[in-house]
């Protein structure tokens, strides 16, 4: 198992905490991700995940489950090995905010649904639902666009490490 770590460590990991339940994540996910990030070595077994973050194996089961669908997160298994490891996987965050903006399209059609529920209406009780439709209908346009520029510097970054 690694050493143990460093309250420095262990405040940075908070702090990945508290920026993610500010999200509307559980502290606890949002330990495993900061833990994750940076431990060593970089898969660590739910076992070591609760021993470090001083908490019970079922609150990092609960994590991980919540942590794995969108894609940051993902289990591995070792050959010969009966136990799951959990780490960061490679292009996790791309993963993650892959699947935020896929969502983009999809909630502007449900703004335009409403939209046609109100037509009709009076046009101050639209308008909170006009704002948010037009910014769903900029995000979708414009997406694609800045998604292909971070691939591009992503590329180009690997070709220069």
């Amino acid at each position: 198992m690694e050493d143990t770590p460093t309250d420095a460590e262990l405040e940075f990991v908070d702090d990945v905490a508290i920026f993610f339940s500010r999200e509307g994540m559980p502290l606890i996910a949002g330990r495993v991700i900061g833990w994750l990030l940076i431990c060593d070595p970089p898969e660590q077994t739910a076992a070591q995940l609760a021993e470090v973050l001083r908490v019970s194996r079922s609150s990092i089961s609960s994590a991980t489950r919540l942590l794995t669908p969108s894609g940051l997160v993902e289990g591995v298994r070792r050959r010969g090995e009966r136990q799951e490891y959990f780490r960061i996987a490679p292009d996790g965050w791309s993963r993650m905010l892959a699947a935020r903006y896929a969502k983009t399209a999809a909630f502007r059609e449900i703004t335009e649904e409403g939209l046609r529920v109100l037509d009709g209406s009076d046009p101050g009780r639209r308008k909170r639902l006009e704002n948010v439709h037009e910014l769903y209908r900029f995000l979708e346009g414009e997406l694609p666009a800045m998604w292909q520029r971070w691939e591009a510097h992503r590329a180009k970054a690997k070709d220069g490490a």
